[in-house]
């Protein structure tokens, strides 16, 4: 390892792609970010303001060329930037399409020029649908939804450009990621973000269904960890199930925050229960959880007032803002 070692991040200034910066500079490397700031944040890169280890582009990835200098003399590229959201990605699926798998082809142009060493693509475990638990990655590819159909073509993408061109990749199949910088404005979405406002303005926790479903939640520093060891390792052309292996209850969430309850109608096509069996990633790559849910959730609390200017969520707001997801997805 040495400082001539440099990584991209596209993305980096969203939630797991800041992580990711801090991650890769405490092991030594140069960042160059690129991001459009469309759903990331200045201030979750303003501790880097002074570092001369990073540099910080504002730019759209599907601006990008093939011989781009962002890429010049890299070694790894870690692909965060992209559109999410469920609901937005109804309502607008050309726009998911173009940003996450037409961006994803510019970005890995870029990188195959380059000849960089490994590009890992951050993928969602929602391509898998409403999966059959504990979730391995050869179970079959279900989407319910534009997003989850858009993060699994870019996937596609990625492995073709690796069958095809020899580009060095492996994909990073994230569930349910949470922790610190977690995006607060925008479309509902995240538990997390809804639940701390509330939590902030001394309002109920809107539960939906009765808060038995469970969620496969990864503390995000755990995230950028998992997608280090996918560059650093020898091998490539793998799919790896990144979550803690221990789905938690939203009432388990609840209860570590404290506060009063209101239940919200059911969704369709949003799953009783995400688990990822982690067996690929632990056994091949050696990666290992390091942060508990309660350690995780007590972090958050800790950095509560970052969520001061965040929406708040409550049960007309989001009866609202899901009319799309219910008008098209009851029938799934």
């Amino acid at each position: 390892m040495t400082n001539s070692d440099i990584a991209v991040v596209t993305g980096g200034a969203g939630f797991i792609g800041s992580h990711m910066v801090d991650v890769l500079r405490d092991a030594g490397y140069i960042v160059r970010v690129i991001d459009n700031f469309a759903g990331g944040h200045e201030r979750n890169l303003a501790h880097r303001t002074d570092d001369p280890g990073v540099t910080v582009e504002r730019r759209d990835i599907r601006s990008l060329e093939p011989d781009d200098p962002i890429f010049e003399r890299a070694r790894y590229v870690f692909h965060f930037a992209g559109i999410g959201d469920i609901v937005p990605s109804i309502e607008r699926p050309i726009d998911y399409m173009d940003v996450n798998v037409q961006g994803t082809v510019r970005v890995l142009e870029g990188a195959r020029t380059a000849n960089v060493e490994k590009l890992v693509y951050a993928a969602s475990s929602s391509c898998y649908g409403l999966a059959d638990v504990p979730t391995t990655e050869d179970h079959p590819i279900q989407p319910q939804y534009p997003y989850a159909l858009s993060k699994y073509l870019g996937e596609q993408a990625v492995f073709h450009w690796h069958q095809v061109y020899g580009l060095p990749v492996n994909s990073v199949r994230i569930f349910n990621a949470y922790g610190t910088r977690v995006r607060t404005t925008g479309a509902y979405g995240a538990v997390f973000g809804v639940f701390l406002k509330q939590k902030l303005e001394g309002k109920p926790f809107t539960v939906v269904g009765d808060g038995t479903q469970t969620r496969d939640f990864i503390y995000v520093t755990d995230v950028a960890r998992g997608f280090l060891a996918a560059a650093e390792t020898e091998r490539t052309g793998r799919a790896y199930n990144l979550g803690a292996g221990n789905p938690q209850p939203v009432n388990r969430l609840v209860e570590l925050l404290g506060g009063e309850v209101v239940h919200l109608p059911k969704r369709p096509g949003e799953p009783d229960c995400t688990w990822a069996d982690i067996s690929r990633i632990t056994e091949e790559l050696g990666w290992t959880q390091t942060v508990s849910f309660e350690e995780g959730v007590s972090r958050m609390v800790a950095d509560i007032d970052h969520w001061r200017d965040a929406p708040l969520w409550d049960p007309a707001s989001i009866a609202k803002a899901t009319e799309t997801w219910f008008r098209y997805l009851e029938d799934t």
